[in-house]
């Protein structure tokens, strides 16, 4: 469960305690969870009930109380710990690393993403009234623009309606080489729209071309003054970009040799790739806290953190010599699979290509 998810599930329970007569008050549009506060306990906290607490009449402590009886019913919500005046620790279930490999194969690119069904907007029943439309609003220089691009394309994997702007028309070159657009130019609707204003790139990034050019500008954080130069480019492993598609191009090799073998994956355990596992399950994570703080270097830096965890275990996936095809091999190529997967999938939403051949 990703933490827009469990925001959902919490909303779900106030509106259930409302119907049920247990809490007298308008529904919030949305619920903020993160992280347990000092005190706190379990992996995400929330503190709904000191919000509720004044307009339904009843202490915080209580309120907190009604809505964890409707949380620990819910499926994937192992624990709901009460602590200091009100606030709601939750735990969720593990999921064990079969199941997450199998998770993140059956999903492919778009795991970790926020899915709607027919325009439900949490599967409530109450459709899109609760979303609202994100309007990011750059400034007129390259990296602004691909900021903002990449932003949107985080937003809208974790469900967002998303409506970008610039201060001034596109330069053509900019569409060309960087791949960007926005669906308007001029001035920003005031009090609605998001600013995008990361320091600007010293140098000019369309000579690196589309995919080391935005990867140069959206790498770095926005506070952070990018490095526009032929580093970019280079194919070793001082580039953060290249070991990322380095990676990503040596799980999809894996599985061609493995064909060729006659054996295919398999999710089952592999014994040291605890690591991987956690950056694996931390990615549904990473993309909603990318998407809340209109922030794509969060998940820039992500994926250089995946692809160095599992390149040291690539060299496990195949037999060696004579050695014949078995379980761990099997479990070894799904773990590579997911992992690539997972590039592919978060260099897609950078808006960089993820080739199979490097």
């Amino acid at each position: 469960m990703t933490p827009v998810e469990l925001s959902r599930t919490v909303l779900r329970a106030v509106r259930r305690a409302v119907d049920g007569g247990e809490l007298d008050v308008d529904v919030p549009v949305r619920v903020g969870v993160g992280p347990p506060g000092p005190g706190g306990c379990g992996d995400y906290a929330t503190g709904i009930a000191l919000q509720l607490a004044r307009p339904a009449g009843q202490p915080p402590y209580r309120v907190a109380e009604v809505l964890r009886v409707h949380l620990a019913a819910v499926d994937g919500i192992a624990d709901v710990v009460l602590t200091g005046p009100g606030f709601l620790n939750i735990s969720l279930h593990r999921t064990a690393p079969a199941e997450l490999v199998a998770e993140v194969l059956r999903r492919g690119p778009r795991y970790g993403y926020v899915d709607r069904k027919d325009g439900d907007g949490d599967g409530d029943g109450h459709g899109d009234r609760d979303r609202r439309v994100v309007q990011l609003h750059c400034a007129h220089h390259p990296r602004a623009v691909v900021v903002a691009d990449a932003t949107a394309r985080i937003l809208r994997s974790q469900g967002a309606l998303v409506r970008t702007s610039c201060a001034a028309p596109l330069a053509a070159e900019w569409s060309a080489v960087l791949g960007v657009r926005v669906d308007a130019d001029g001035t920003a609707t005031e009090g609605l729209s998001v600013e995008v204003r990361p320091v600007p790139a010293p140098g000019d990034p369309l000579a690196l071309g589309r995919d080391a050019g935005r990867w140069a500008l959206l790498h770095p954080a926005a506070h952070d003054r990018p490095r526009i130069d032929g580093e970019h480019l280079v194919q070793r492993e001082s580039n953060p970009l290249f070991r990322v598609r380095y990676a990503h191009a040596r799980t999809r090799a894996l599985a061609r040799n493995a064909a060729d073998l006659g054996f295919a994956a398999e999710p089952g355990p592999v014994e040291a790739a605890g690591a991987i596992y956690v950056l694996l399950a931390d990615h549904p994570r990473v993309l909603a806290a990318a998407a809340a703080h209109r922030a794509p270097d969060r998940l820039a830096r992500h994926l250089v953190t995946v692809a160095d965890a599992v390149l040291p275990f690539l060299p496990t996936v195949l037999p060696r010599g004579g050695e014949k095809p078995s379980a761990a091999h099997r479990a070894r190529l799904a773990l590579a699979e997911a992992a690539g997967t997972v590039l592919a999938g978060g260099l897609t939403l950078l808006g960089i290509d993820a080739p199979d051949h490097l």
